[in-house]
């Protein structure tokens, strides 16, 4: 039975995230997914062995977990055969569920996945000339209420685990086929020819996917650091960027934290506009964001802050729209680049994206102030390219599915 309690809807206050580190499952056994060395050991030692012999486990057993990405106990090849047994009884290496798989025209991948109690989420893969980026949720559901944002129509369920974050890019990888191959264990005649890695295509993760990841600061913040282990999956932190729509207390405690590229959904240069389509301006306003923009561990020219900006018809893309978001990223001295994206419509939305020719007119006015404002080319527009359109469209049909058993159960009758 999925657990359906939904989190409270943020007032005047943040929300409170459900305290939720692990999904426990029917079955008792722990998933091992999501968990540092150090929670490992503690949980071998719990099990019944020795601290030494714990501690030694653990150094194996995440080496196989996320530098090989084993997902059998039975792969772990320098683990005594007695012992594997033992482990498989008490623990398991999970995955988030394979809903529903896409393949665009273009490359670009997405999955509708499901947690072990029953709720769905997504995630997308998007692959360049020179890179791949993993889109990670981070919620199921969101908060927000962007309105031109289809999750923001859903409503906020839970926060995602660290082990169910984490397990995207685990799953990724999988599908990928991005894992190291050979023995790996720590044989002395193990040769370099049977341990090899194909060229990676996963190169870069953006927490852009469903939700807020600042309103799940702890369990994305302890997921990104196994990402970012150099035993681990060891992704540069500079290949992660971390997006949000604007929790200004927990800017600055992201940057000295986690330390990962900036991103911020801005969308508007306006208190009106973005009051509107991004509500979380009426607390945290645009000259408090881009304080806690100015003000964020690490941002350089080097290590600029990403501004997205989604380009919407007659609302936030005029001439003066542009000049004046010129002018605010000047007056606070960011490091800034400006990601212009078309709106991706979807069934139901109120906004219609700006002409081609209207956002090249907008970007050129952003270049000649001496900012980098690239447009992101359309991606997965054949397979419910935007954040929440996969969910929704499963919803449907499972729906339609059930109509249909239910009309063909009364004909029977």
């Amino acid at each position: 039975m999925a657990d359906t309690t939904l989190m409270s809807i943020p007032g005047q206050v943040d929300p409170v995230p459900v305290a939720r580190d692990i999904t426990p499952r029917e079955d008792g056994r722990v998933d091992l997914i999501g968990l540092p060395k150090k929670d490992i050991a503690a949980l071998f030692e719990g099990a019944g062995l020795d601290a030494r012999q714990a501690k030694l486990r653990s150094k194996q057993v995440f080496h196989w977990l996320y530098h090989r990405g084993v997902t059998d106990f039975e792969a772990m090849t320098d683990i005594a055969k007695t012992m594997r047994p033992w482990l498989a009884e008490r623990f398991v290496i999970g995955r988030p569920e394979v809903v529903e798989a896409q393949h665009s025209t273009d490359g670009t991948r997405k999955w509708l996945l499901k947690t072990a109690d029953g709720h769905e989420f997504e995630m997308v893969f998007i692959p360049d000339a020179d890179r791949g980026t993993l889109c990670v949720s981070s919620q199921v559901g969101c908060t927000l209420n962007c309105r031109f944002c289809h999750t923001g129509t859903m409503r906020l369920v839970r926060n995602l685990t660290p082990g169910e974050i984490v397990g995207q890019v685990m799953l990724a990888r999988d599908a990928l086929g991005e894992w190291p191959k050979g023995k790996m264990d720590f044989a002395e005649e193990e040769s370099e020819a049977e341990y090899t890695a194909d060229g990676r295509l996963l190169t870069n993760i953006v927490m852009m996917g469903m939700g807020e990841p600042l309103y799940n600061f702890d369990n994305v913040k302890s997921a990104l650091q196994l990402v970012m282990d150099g035993d681990g999956l060891a992704l540069s932190k500079r290949r992660i960027t971390l997006s949000t729509s604007g929790v200004v207390p927990a800017m600055e405690r992201c940057g000295e934290e986690i330390g990962v590229n900036l991103a911020v959904s801005l969308h508007a240069v306006s208190k009106d506009i973005r009051d509107e389509i991004v509500p979380i301006n009426k607390k945290y306003g645009i000259e408090e964001l881009l304080q806690a923009c100015a003000d964020y561990p690490g941002a350089s020219n080097a290590r600029r802050i990403t501004f997205e900006y989604v380009m919407l018809k007659d609302k936030n893309d005029s001439d003066e729209d542009a000049r004046e978001l010129v002018r605010l990223l000047k007056e606070y001295k960011l490091p800034a680049k400006v990601n212009l994206i078309p709106f991706n419509p979807w069934p139901g939305a109120v906004y219609e994206c700006s002409s081609p020719e209207r956002i090249k007119a907008f970007s050129n006015i952003v270049f000649e102030g001496g900012i980098s404002a690239p447009v992101r080319t359309p991606r997965g527009r054949d397979i419910d390219a935007a954040c929440g359109q996969l969910k929704t469209a499963a919803e449907k049909k499972s729906r339609a599915e059930l109509d249909r058993e239910a009309a063909m159960a009364a004909a029977a009758d």
